[in-house]
């Protein structure tokens, strides 16, 4: 994998906005975890901010509530299998990473883990709306810095890039579609 590419704040929108199925983590202290996440959107553009929705039932949650903090990452194709049996496991039965293998690197905002292999990692801070998060598990959250792989995602753009796997996007029952390739219907050339 090539070293992530820096995406400006301004620019980090870019990186959800066609609706992927996303992979959250958290730390705090010793404890981490992971978990999938279907429910998320773009919620505003300066500062960056995305809502996802965190059930209160999830040992992420806790970890979230406790440290203010998250990464949001774009899994790819080839981490369908994985973002189907993280979202199957709890975080209270064991170590999610050491089960599957799952190698991270250290973001440089926050403290949870970034993992390897994704499309694109957005670090997070907990932006506080307890009515929100209590009534609606919804979470409001501010992107403080963004990465990119540049394979599929550089000069501000998605690019057109048919030998890389593809963002996923659950539809139910572990059921998934790929994003598939990519066209334009203003002209413009696409990478």
């Amino acid at each position: 994998m090539s070293a992530p590419v820096e995406v400006p704040l301004k620019d980090a929108y870019k990186l959800l906005t066609h609706g992927p199925t996303v992979l959250v983590s958290s730390a705090h202290g010793d404890a981490r975890n992971v978990m999938t996440a279907a429910w998320n959107t773009v919620l505003d553009f300066d500062p960056p901010k995305l809502v996802v929705v965190i059930d209160k039932h999830t040992y992420t949650r806790g970890l979230i509530e406790a440290s203010g903090e998250l990464v949001v990452q774009v899994p790819t194709r080839d981490q369908a299998a994985l973002a189907y049996a993280l979202g199957n496991e709890s975080g209270r039965d064991g170590d999610k990473f050491a089960r599957h293998g799952i190698k991270t690197f250290a973001g440089s905002k926050v403290g949870a883990p970034l993992l390897e292999g994704c499309h694109a990692w957005l670090e997070c801070r907990v932006i506080p709306e307890p009515h929100n998060q209590q009534t609606y598990d919804l979470f409001i959250v501010e992107v403080v810095a963004a990465w990119a792989n540049p394979a599929v995602y550089r000069d501000g753009r998605w690019l057109d890039a048919p030998e890389q796997p593809g963002s996923i996007h659950h539809v139910a029952g572990g059921a998934f579609f790929e994003a598939g390739g990519m066209f334009s219907v203003a002209g413009e050339t696409l990478g």
